[in-house]
């Protein structure tokens, strides 16, 4: 269950030692209009952002040099009139789409609803989106897209789950043998096998794996220590009959690093700090993390995976944490309480306000590569590229259930080698929407802007903010 804003503590927090150098936070030269609720990459290069009235949208464009800090703000299609949701499930379709469905909240009112709207952003426009077959309550269910590219989502209040095909736009049930308690406050995090992974919280310390190939959640251990926090109320009222709702709790962001390990972040317990463990897949069993200090938390918040393999965690003081693999090291500059979602550039967009830049560099072996590319293009024409680990090594984005800002899909940059000018080409239709893919070859299409720069320049494959090397190719 989220609440409304985030009341920051104030309290003075003592810096961790660790290995993780402080990042720096870097004011937008133009910050968002209304504000940024929540930010989703858009596969050609530009930022989309629910803005604090909630029904207004807003999309930020790169300045021609790739800059975000010096990008601008232009305001797009509203969601309908009778539409206005926060912490909802969301995810960014193989296609370009968005999908917002659900919400806690509409219009400010807990309704835990079934609503749900597609945006199309090169029709600037968005389309209904019906739910489930006799699903009632989708609220802050827990979301996001399968390797295969279908959209799911968790029923918040029960134990199923449901597949929407993009294709068709027809939903399927899914089978969930075996699943331990009610599917509220629940993230999966998609594992390089296809699989996903959550932190139980009803049914608390457990953890489970969906496998999809047998419909049913496997055992994946316990954390070390209870990752959820104690039930906020007894009974919250929701639907026309005001059935009595029972949160079980919240628990922080769930993140797959580099080297195959999950970092999962925990809310404040009943007493002591909140915990985060580490999910090691080889041994199907968890180890405890470091705890945060002096009374902070990550509950129901934003995490980023960096470029650097490190987990920028936001805690609910308004400070934010790197994890290394073994510290959690606090950052000296105030995030806030913003949304983080990573960027291209590398950075992490904080809210509408501003960028935070982290220090360190990625590992060239978690690098995209490119194997198979044009040479030359046209201008407004559509190609198809290919080569490996083209979605990135994981989401890179994670949150306590709601609020999906997952970035594991590929981008195509062009710049112009005369002007430096830099050029973002829509990508669409990936071959696949796993993670880790390994030494298998993916693909992805993309379509040459029609009003960009002819001219010698350079390509290359962007996924959760780490470049492939570049491919040289003739625009026309």
């Amino acid at each position: 269950m989220t609440v409304r804003g985030l009341a920051f503590a104030g309290v003075a927090l003592c810096v961790m030692a660790g290995t993780a150098a402080a990042g720096t936070v870097v004011s937008l030269k133009s910050p968002a209009p209304e504000g940024v609720d929540i930010a989703f990459q858009l596969t050609d290069g530009r930022v989309l952002g629910q803005s604090f009235n909630e029904q207004h949208w807003y999309i930020l464009t790169p300045d021609n040099k790739g800059s975000y800090q010096n990008g601008t703000w232009s305001r797009v299609a509203d969601l309908p009139s009778d539409y206005a949701p926060y912490a909802f499930s969301s995810a960014v379709l193989a296609d370009g789409r968005v999908v917002v469905q659900g919400g806690e909240y509409n219009f400010g009112n807990f309704s835990l609803t079934n609503r749900g709207e597609v945006y199309d952003p090169q029709k600037n426009s968005w389309t209904k989106l019906a739910p489930p077959p006799k699903w009632h309550y989708i609220g802050d269910s827990g979301a996001g897209v399968l390797a295969d590219g279908r959209y799911f989502v968790l029923e918040k209040l029960t134990k199923q789950m449901a597949a929407l095909d993009p294709t068709t736009m027809q939903w399927s049930i899914l089978p969930t043998a075996d699943k331990k308690g009610f599917n509220s406050e629940e993230g999966p995090v998609l594992m390089p096998d296809a699989s996903l992974l959550i932190v139980n919280v009803k049914a608390a310390p457990h953890t489970q794996r969906y496998v999809l190939s047998d419909g049913t959640w496997h055992n994946a251990g316990s954390t070390p220590q209870g990752l959820n926090g104690p039930p906020c109320c007894t009974c919250v009222p929701y639907g026309k009959k005001q059935k009595c709702y029972h949160p079980p709790g919240e628990t922080g962001p769930a993140v797959l690093r580099p080297d195959g390990t999950v970092f999962a972040a925990g809310a404040l317990p009943v007493s002591g700090p909140a915990h985060t463990a580490v999910y090691h897949p080889d041994t199907n069993s968890w180890t405890a993390g470091p705890d945060f200090p002096n009374g902070d938390d990550a509950g129901d918040n934003f995490a980023s995976l960096l470029p650097n393999g490190n987990v920028l965690v936001q805690g609910n003081s308004g400070f934010s944490y790197e994890f290394d693999g073994t510290n959690l090291t606090r950052q000296s500059s105030p995030t806030g309480g913003d949304s983080l979602m990573i960027l291209p550039t590398g950075e992490v967009l904080l809210g509408g306000e501003a960028l935070y830049q982290s220090t360190g560099k990625y590992k060239s072996a978690w690098q995209p590569t490119i194997s198979n590319a044009p040479s030359s293009v046209d201008r407004g024409s559509s190609y198809q590229i290919s080569g490996t680990q083209f979605n990135g090594l994981s989401q890179a984005n994670g949150f306590g259930d709601e609020l999906m800002t997952y970035t594991n899909y590929p981008l195509v940059r062009i710049t112009n080698n005369s002007t430096g000018h830099v050029f973002y080409a829509r990508t669409h239709d990936h071959s696949t929407m796993g993670v880790a893919t390994g030494k298998a070859t993916v693909s992805t299409s993309f379509d040459v802007p029609a009003a960009m720069e002819t001219g010698d320049s350079s390509l290359v494959v962007v996924a959760n903010g780490i470049p492939s090397q570049p491919v040289s190719i003739t625009v026309n």
